[in-house]
């Protein structure tokens, strides 16, 4: 399944994105993701139709034009570099983006339709989570109760050259109670990746990698070798962990919706492995943390 799965950058490339995934080629229902490459004074206009958006910097700066509401993008020069500001778009609306750079659009079918509104850099929630070798940091700027969206659900994590992250293992594939009392979410998620010191399409620059794989009920089996602009589609199944190769740190942008009537990323840990969050408590979270914050003077 990894062919099926694993979707390196440019095969999903359609103009005017560099890279395109709706519900509908992901073959499931809420959750998409695109990202738009602008040259210097570059300039696209797109409707949202039945989803809500994002415009997420990656690297660059843009003014973004929404129902008559201009929003400026301060942006940073690398999802290395800083925690960026970021734009919201409603369903049923037309959109204009005019900037240079790298853009990801994150997605969700939405029935609410809501304002365009803008997201502050100095307001993303940055989180530092795990411990020693699974130690990594999330930007938590679209979590439910950080900034508010219909289904849409979208968090940054960065991780330290050498160590893991999305661990230990967990699923959120069912909406239950479990018997223990574990509450569990029904989502779609999308891993986005980079790699330090590589760009979208850059082949021999350094990899990381991501494992996928389900239960005897619904089987899966993942394991992709990523690189910068790479997606990773979880439909279903524990993910985790997100491996990054020593002296490279590895970015994942992930985005997750569901038909809950609330936004949640409630997850069930792998039962085989969630003691490993007990042993956090004797460890020192990584000194190389937090490897970005708001940007000096940013919005």
């Amino acid at each position: 399944m990894t062919g099926e799965l694993h979707l390196p950058w440019g095969t999903t490339a359609r103009l005017p994105w560099a890279l395109e995934l709706t519900p509908g080629q992901a073959g499931w229902t809420y959750a998409g993701l695109r990202v738009l490459v602008l040259p210097a004074g570059g300039v696209v206009t797109f409707a949202t139709g039945d989803e809500e958006m994002l415009v997420l910097p990656l690297a660059g700066a843009a003014t973004v034009r929404c129902d008559g509401v201009r929003l400026e993008l301060t942006g940073r020069a690398s999802v290395f570099a800083a925690v960026t500001d970021f734009a919201y778009l409603p369903r049923d609306a037309t959109v204009t983006v005019q900037g240079e750079g790298r853009f990801a659009l994150p997605s969700a079918r939405a029935t609410r339709r809501l304002s365009p509104s803008y997201g502050a850099a100095r307001d993303v929630p940055v989180e530092l989570r795990g411990a020693g070798p699974a130690s990594r940091q999330v930007n938590n700027f679209c979590a439910p109760g950080a900034f508010d969206c219909d289904r849409l659900v979208a968090v940054e994590v960065l991780t330290p050259g050498g160590n893991w992250s999305s661990y230990p293992p967990h699923k959120h594939e069912d909406d239950r109670v479990h018997d223990d009392g574990r509450v569990e979410a029904a989502l779609e998620e999308i891993y986005y990746f980079e790699v330090s010191g590589a760009a979208p399409g850059d082949g021999g620059g350094p990899v990381g990698y991501q494992r996928v794989y389900g239960t005897d009920r619904r089987p899966i089996d993942v394991l992709a070798e990523v690189r910068s602009g790479d997606l990773v589609l979880v439909p279903y199944g524990y993910h985790g962990p997100s491996m990054a190769p020593p002296g490279y740190p590895l970015y994942y942008l992930n985005v997750l919706a569901g038909p809950g009537a609330d936004r949640t990323m409630a997850c069930v840990d792998d039962p085989r492995h969630g003691w490993i969050r007990g042993s956090w408590t004797d460890q020192e979270v990584d000194p190389r943390l937090p490897l970005t914050g708001p940007p000096a003077g940013g919005r």
